[in-house]
């Protein structure tokens, strides 16, 4: 059954019984809830941001056991890193765990990093390395092993983020490891065959070579827990060849049959954000938690160069909650946790941080209300709002808080409007060395997460004040909408006060926009610098005031001629950072021109806040093909794309490439800080269905 249907403007009659008449549908067609995370204790999966090709068990906070692959072809060896650039195929994984496959395409050229082609067509089985595992209980896992036949295989066990423990090969091949101060945990590791471990191991930990000559299927179970005796005997029932092979065939079945899919329209869009996204998902040891980075190579250095134990990016963790939202509820509260815990004692939520360094010098783009809002339609989840709500208010009041001079922290010169910036002063506290020498400006600019969009070119820094010479239209678009989004969740909290402030504060700057950034004569927004001339630079951000609900009517109108206008944005591959007609679109160097996906599902919502729907369901067609150039083709997501010809570039896997595909989702249902629940499309191309996403607990299809 295929229904698209939209909730039209107009009488209210008919909005309420359009209204009704969905809600009817939905409740008819729910099926049983979301995909359920039952694991109490321990985290197993992928974790750690090498290891791919790899697991890690961790039962306990400081405590994870680890192994990862290493494989040997023609005198040279892959391994960790490696593997990013050999990936062929980003499989299924299932929030729960229980099914999980990645394969890796062994007749791509080991170490060319960047300079490894992608290929077009798939690997040839005889050339494919597989890896699957399907985790059995809280704290067991099994999976196989499946290597082409000219190669040689290692699995290095070894203790990650730094831990410290033993391993030690056991008389009858099993593999036992301990680790943990005080009470210790065990770790036991059996195969179907025997491996070989060299006398004198060059690497940390205990590798186990395996040859696939004769036999290219491997088999194995890991478990973690505090007696390895009861370990033994709990592994016991599947050491078996046949149990292990059933055991994934049956998970991998089960998840394609509870797995959140859409068919005919967008087919293939949701299995493209999922399988991206869960297999992003990394651990936190010091706070036993996931966290989603902005890439599995997004993990920064220690100040030392050695690696460090994780990397919270802002608003790359904002929008990943969005999209592992459409099958997981428990996995949003742990990325949205984890992003809101950087928070910094004077409100700062960071550009990034990590376990020992980050950004107290500045923020990011402030989207997190508008995220949490929108969760909260979909999930229902009074909890979220209330442990979010603080760290939220706080952030929102970063960014006017008075500094020791008495101006605004992002208001230097004082006129209400905001600029990106730099606290200059806590430069030298906590930020690695190779920050701490980029300039003031450099860092503001790194703070509107365009790093190098050309509307900053011109703009100057002023040291003192510790901002850019300009009000940018952006941040205080963002700002504004913030304000909006903490008003929401103050009304649903029953704090009318907190309610009322921001809601007045939000039209305070709706008014302070339309008064001085709005340009008639070029019926647009622009940047404006502080000695009151406009910027000419036209970005996708300057987009933004549809987001935020900023024109009227008319001024919309204005906006979206010149989104449609192929010598400004529109084109083929849309959305271009920068307008065609710029003098530095044609460098296309990161946001100089190229697209990217946040601004892309921004725009698309300031699309739909004022009602263009046909354009937008244009404009979401454009990025779902884009993104399904790259994705079908070389199963890569990549960072953002050259607007002339369509190709990726960037890092090849980015946690929020697949925002492409959650605009397409958003085309058949979306929660929103405007309108709530919106549905459907006014007039698809084709018939399509949405099924088994998950609303507040449940699964529904549209």
């Amino acid at each position: 059954m295929s229904i698209m249907i939209r909730k039209y403007p107009g009488s209210l009659f008919a909005a309420v019984s359009i209204l009704i008449l969905m809600m009817v549908i939905l409740t008819t067609l729910s099926l049983r809830g979301e995909i359920f995370y039952p694991w109490k204790g321990t985290y197993i999966g992928a974790l750690e941001g090498k290891g791919w090709f790899g697991l890690v068990l961790a039962p306990a906070r400081e405590v994870a056991f680890g192994l990862y692959l290493r494989v040997q072809k023609e005198g040279q060896a892959a391994a960790g890193d490696d593997f990013f650039y050999l990936v062929s195929e980003v499989g299924p994984n299932s929030p729960d765990g229980q099914y999980a496959r990645i394969v890796a395409d062994m007749s791509l050229p080991f170490n060319k990093e960047n300079d490894t082609p992608i290929l077009i067509k798939p690997p040839s089985k005889s050339n494919r390395l597989i890896l699957e595992w399907s985790r059995q209980d809280d704290r067991t896992v099994l999976g196989c092993i499946r290597s082409p036949k000219d190669i040689s295989l290692q699995i290095i066990h070894y203790f990650p983020w730094s831990g410290k423990g033993e391993y030690r090969l056991l008389p009858d091949g099993q593999v036992q490891g301990e680790s943990g101060e005080g009470k210790a945990y065990q770790y036991i590791f059996w195969t179907d065959r025997t491996g070989e471990s060299p006398s004198s191991p060059k690497d940390p930990g205990l590798p186990l070579s395996f040859s696939a000559e004769k036999e290219r299927n491997l088999y194995f179970i890991a478990a973690v827990g505090e007696d390895p005796e009861i370990l033994k005997n709990q592994i016991y029932r599947y050491k078996n060849r046949k149990t292990i092979e059933t055991f994934l065939r049956d998970e991998e079945a089960r998840y394609r049959n509870k797995r959140v899919k859409a068919d005919g329209l967008f087919k293939g869009a949701a299995e493209a954000i999922t399988n991206n996204l869960f297999w992003m998902i990394l651990y936190q040891p010091e706070h036993h938690r996931l966290y989603a980075p902005a890439g599995r190579r997004w993990i920064f250095p220690q100040p030392g160069g050695t690696p460090d134990h994780w990397t919270i990016f802002e608003w790359d963790s904002f929008f990943s909650a969005l999209e592992v939202s459409i099958e997981s509820s428990w996995h949003v509260r742990e990325i949205i946790a984890a992003v809101l815990e950087t928070q910094y004692p004077n409100g700062n939520i960071p550009n990034w941080r990590s376990r020992s360094g980050g950004t107290p010098d500045r923020s990011q783009p402030p989207v997190g209300a508008y995220v949490v809002l929108k969760l909260f339609g979909k999930l229902g989840d009074m909890d979220l709002l209330t442990m979010a709500f603080p760290y939220l208010t706080r952030w929102h009041a970063f960014w006017k808080a008075p500094k020791p001079d008495g101006r605004p922290r992002r208001d230097g010169n004082a006129d209400g409007l905001l600029e990106w910036g730099s606290d200059t002063d806590l430069v030298a506290s906590r930020v690695p060395p190779w920050e701490e020498k980029a300039a003031g400006k450099q860092r503001a600019m790194w703070e509107s997460g365009q790093d190098d969009l050309p509307n900053w070119e011109e703009a100057a820094f002023d040291e003192s004040r510790g901002t850019l010479t300009m009000n940018c239209l952006d941040l205080n678009c963002l700002y504004a909408l913030d304000a909006y989004c903490l008003a929401q969740i103050a009304n649903i909290l029953n704090r009318p006060a907190d309610y009322a402030a921001y809601l007045q504060e939000y039209e305070n700057m709706r008014k302070l926009i339309n008064d001085m950034l709005w340009s008639e004569r070029e019926g647009f927004y622009f940047d404006r610098y502080w000695d009151g001339r406009f910027s000419s630079r036209k970005a996708a951000s300057n987009f933004y005031p549809l987001l935020a609900r900023i024109p009227d009517a008319r001024r919309a109108s204005l906006m979206v001629k010149h989104l449609l206008d192929p010598k400004e944005f529109w084109g083929e591959y849309v959305l271009p950072t920068i307008s065609r007609d710029d003098p530095f679109f044609t460098q296309q160097q990161y946001w100089r021109g190229t697209i990217w996906p946040p601004t892309n599902y921004l725009v698309y919502q300031g699309l739909k806040a004022y009602g263009f729907d046909a354009v937008a369901t244009e404009f979401a067609q454009k990025s779902l093909s884009l993104f399904f150039r790259s994705w079908k083709n070389f199963q890569v997501c990549p960072e953002n794309f050259d607007s002339r010809t369509g190709e990726a570039g960037g890092q090849r896997h980015q946690s929020w490439g697949p925002l492409y595909a959650l605009i397409a989702l958003e085309e058949y249902l979306d929660f929103t800080p405007w309108e709530g629940f919106r549905f459907g499309i006014l007039d698809p191309e084709q018939k399509g269905r949405l099924s088994r996403v998950s609303i507040q607990g449940r699964h529904y299809q549209v």
